[in-house]
C-alpha cells in the first residue's frame, strides 16, 4: 500500500511541472510574438531601403554613408553614422532621426514610405553638398570685412575680454573658498577655541 505522504509529494512535484511547463510554454509563446514584430519592422525597413535603393547606388563610394540595415531588439536603415530611420511605437510609422549634439532630432515622421524616403533623399543630398564645399574649399567667414585693418582692431578687442572673463572666474574661486573658509571656521568654531585660536 503507498504511503499517502508520498503520494501528495508525487502530486505537487506533478503540479509543479505542469506549472513550469505552462510557463515556458507562455515564456515561448511572448518570444514567438516578439520575434515576429522585430521580423514585421526589418521587412518594412527593407522596403524602404528597396525605394532607396536607385538614391544609395548613385552616391559616391566615399562619401561616408553607411547604407545597411541592423538587427536587434530596435532594427534601424543606417544612413550614415549620425542618422537613421527606425519604426514607431506602433510598428508601422517610419521614424527618420538623427543625432546630434543636444539630442536626436526628428527629420521626418509618416505611416507612408514616400514622405521618409524624400527626406532621405533630400538628406543625402544636403550632406553629399556641404561635403563637396568643404573639399573645395569654399567656407564663408564669420566676420565680412572690407579692410585688412579690422580684424586686427576685433582681435585686440576681444583679448581684454578674454582677460576679463579669465579674472572673473578667478575671482569667483577665491570668493568660494572664502566663503568655504568662513563655513568651516563657525561649523567648528568650539574645536577651534579648544585649540587655542582666538578670533
Amino acid at each position: 500500500m503507498p504511503d499517502p505522504a508520498e503520494q501528495q509529494n508525487a502530486n505537487s512535484n506533478l503540479r509543479l511541472a505542469d506549472a513550469i511547463r505552462e510557463v515556458k510554454n507562455a515564456a515561448a509563446d511572448r518570444e514567438d510574438v516578439v520575434v515576429e514584430l522585430r521580423e514585421a519592422q526589418k521587412m518594412r525597413l527593407e522596403l524602404l531601403a528597396a525605394e532607396l535603393a536607385p538614391i544609395f547606388t548613385d552616391v559616391p563610394a566615399d562619401a561616408g554613408f553607411d547604407f545597411a540595415i541592423s538587427s536587434g531588439t530596435q532594427p534601424r536603415l543606417w544612413i550614415d553614422a549620425v542618422s537613421h530611420v527606425t519604426m514607431g511605437r506602433d510598428r508601422r510609422t517610419y521614424r527618420f532621426l538623427r543625432d546630434t549634439r543636444l539630442g536626436r532630432v526628428v527629420l521626418a515622421e509618416s505611416n507612408d514610405i514616400k514622405p521618409v524616403a524624400d527626406q532621405v533623399t533630400r538628406y543625402i543630398a544636403e550632406r553629399i553638398v556641404e561635403r563637396q564645399r568643404m573639399i573645395d574649399g569654399d567656407v564663408e567667414p564669420i566676420l565680412v570685412s572690407t579692410k585688412p585693418a579690422e580684424p586686427q582692431i576685433e582681435a585686440s578687442a576681444e583679448q581684454p575680454s578674454r582677460w576679463r572673463s579669465f579674472l572673473a572666474g578667478l575671482m569667483l574661486v577665491l570668493a568660494g573658498a572664502a566663503v568655504g573658509l568662513v563655513a568651516t571656521a563657525a561649523l567648528l568654531w568650539d574645536k577651534l577655541a579648544a585649540l587655542g585660536f582666538s578670533f
